[in-house]
């Protein structure tokens, strides 16, 4: 062993140290080796700062961003409304649907970036299912976790090992080369989920993920608007056809007019009601309604309008929150609308938005509001378009905001361009599968795409890229360059030749899964292909064998990081909303990670032979 070796690996022991006991976080240790390696000689500045210009790191960032626009346009949110609706009263079909369609949506897509998405969708579900949690974000971590073994761009380390079977010289992997693997780990993980999900703790109550604030049911129930919304069709016969909603002298007391919803069901718009506005046949207005059947029987009937029944929803507006919400005000000592009555105060023209309840201290006002005067310290609660109740933050005049719902921070920012950052998605996938164009070109032709459909603006997109995951990747990568120049990939691969060589080549493809999957324990995922990618090729050039089945293993053991909640950041995303500890998933992963050890120890020869 050479000093420049040693000084080496005792920078990488460090390394792994640092990482195991996170101080300093991770993308630090990468930075700190990033800048010490070239004082050791083995490697130059130039050669240490090429990994920012690597492709694998320019894909793995604009899939980033491509996940941004998804996320935005509230594709993966639809996916998780369909996915309760089709799991019915089966608690086990829901975790089926779960789990396949998080492995599918993962092969597209960081399988980060996937959890991200899905936690306040199953965080959702368990509530609205009175389930634990913990019995549903354990299989969601499993699915992403084996999302990365369906296909090339789902997951960092098989990026990292494609790039080096292409510096070495060999033809990289096609985009579903990791499906056969990958489909029945799936369906295993599946299988597995179902019975051993048990093994976790039932217990668990679900996390607050709302900071303490109010919701909108909470509001709902405050201020006793169930059965107030009531919604109506303008017929064709209706006397308001063509006026505009500001010829109207004025509603009926104790009747308001929320919104206009125009259009089909699959194409409604959303219309704000101002003076200007024009009603026309087929248009459903949103109404708060405060007064009896009868009277709101007379008003549909002298209008000309048809009620519209409810599709199941019992809570107010509860299927329109992402247009209109609500918000709490409080009238400051200095508001110029203390003494008036909410009539008077023209809160509709004045802020956009209307006054559907009223608070005094700790009392609530149901009756007459238009009617009550307002006094210093009094709580308004009013409905509006979230643009509107956002604009009201910078009014601090006449209204301060007192609670925004935690419901806002739900509110998809471009929801109508779903359909293109569907139709984009599916251009990047048949770019990559075609190999029409390089992944790395048609990665960014989709974040240009994105952009241009607005999916995603500058702001979001850089926000979305999780620069500690490249700067790990990049700050690991010099290592392998200086292991291979140092001698140190011909010393572990003769170290597992020496240990296994005699044995069949299945055996020592076994020996590198376990210690590739054994590192995981200690280390991130995505560090751990970046060294052992290097080792695992050099075996095969060894023992004279093709490379591919050796890289195939290196990257499929790297995704089996179900043992700690340290291994992958997908499993630590889950730690807090499942109120898990560390021997969950000890006692879920471990078993699990040896079945998959044997399948892909098994599959990956047929579909990769050792002698090309």
């Amino acid at each position: 062993m050479t000093l420049q070796l040693a000084i080496i690996l005792i920078m990488l022991a460090a390394s792994v140290v640092m990482f195991v006991v996170n101080r300093p976080r991770m993308d630090a240790v990468a930075l700190l080796m990033l800048v010490l390696m070239p004082f050791t000689g083995v490697v130059t500045m130039n050669e240490v700062l090429a990994g920012f210009a690597d492709s694998s790191i320019i894909l793995i960032g604009a899939l980033f961003v491509i996940g941004e626009g998804l996320v935005r346009t509230g594709v993966a949110r639809r996916l998780g409304d369909w996915l309760d609706a089709k799991g019915g009263d089966s608690e086990m079909r829901l975790v089926v649907l779960l789990m396949a369609s998080v492995g599918a949506l993962g092969s597209l897509m960081s399988s980060t970036a996937v959890v991200a998405m899905f936690i306040p969708v199953v965080l959702r579900i368990a509530q609205n299912r009175r389930i634990p949690p913990g019995q549903l974000m354990m299989p969601l971590s499993v699915a992403a976790l084996i999302s990365g073994m369906l296909t090339l761009v789902a997951t960092a380390p098989n990026m990292v090992v494609d790039a080096e079977l292409i510096r070495q010289g060999a033809e990289g992997f096609r985009f579903f080369s990791f499906a056969p693997f990958g489909v029945p780990v799936l369906a295993l993980g599946i299988l597995y989920m179902l019975a051993a999900r048990r093994l976790l703790r039932a217990d668990a109550a679900a996390a607050d993920t709302s900071g303490g604030r109010p919701t909108l049911r909470d509001w709902i129930e405050r201020y006793h608007l169930a059965g107030r919304e009531q919604r109506v069709r303008v017929l064709a016969r209706s006397p308001l056809v063509g006026i505009g909603f500001g010829q109207l002298k004025t509603l009926p007391r104790g009747i308001s007019l929320l919104a206009i919803e125009r259009g089909g069901a699959r194409a409604a718009e959303m219309l704000r009601p101002t003076p200007e506005t024009r009603f026309a046949a087929g248009d459903v207005l949103l109404m708060d309604v405060r007064v009896s059947e009868a009277e709101a029987a007379a008003l549909r009937s002298n209008y000309g309008l048809e009620a519209i029944p409810f599709g199941g929803h019992n809570d107010y507006l509860s299927d329109r929150t992402q247009q209109l919400g609500m918000v709490e005000v409080i009238l400051p000592s200095e508001s110029p609308l203390i003494g008036q009555t909410i009539r008077q105060a023209r809160v509709r023209s004045e802020f956009r938005t209307t006054v559907i309840g009223l608070r005094q201290g700790n009392k609530v006002i149901t009756d007459d509001l238009a009617e009550r005067q307002l006094k210093l310290g009094d709580t308004l609660l009013l409905t509006g378009f979230w643009s509107d109740i956002r604009a009201l933050r910078d009014d601090w005049d006449d209204l301060v905001v007192l609670n925004m719902p935690a419901d806002f921070d739900e509110v998809l920012p471009a929801a109508s361009k779903a359909p293109f950052a569907l139709g984009t998605l599916g251009l990047v996938v048949v770019l990559m599968v075609t190999g029409i164009l390089p992944n790395v070109q048609a990665a960014l032709i989709g974040c240009l795409l994105m952009g241009l459909f607005g999916c995603v603006d500058f702001n979001s997109a850089y926000g979305s890229i999780s620069w500690k995951t490249l700067i790990l990747i990049i700050g690991m990568l010099p290592f392998s360059l200086a292991l291979q120049r140092t001698g140190g990939v011909d010393l572990a691969a003769n170290a597992v030749i020496n240990a296994v060589g005699a044995a069949s080549p299945r055996i020592v493809l076994a020996t590198l899964f376990v210690v590739t999957a054994g590192l995981g324990l200690f280390i991130s995922n995505t560090a751990t292909a970046v060294l052992m990618a290097p080792v695992g090729l050099a075996v095969a050039k060894d023992l004279g064998l093709s490379p591919y089945p050796f890289a195939m293993v290196i990257a499929l053991a790297a995704s089996t990081a179900f043992m700690t909640p340290i291994s992958s950041p997908v499993n630590t995303l889950v730690v807090g909303p499942g109120r898990y500890v560390f021997a969950d998933f000890v006692k879920i992963g471990v078993p699990f990670s040896i079945v998959v050890a044997f399948v892909c120890v098994l599959l990956v020869p047929l579909w990769l032979p050792f002698r090309p």
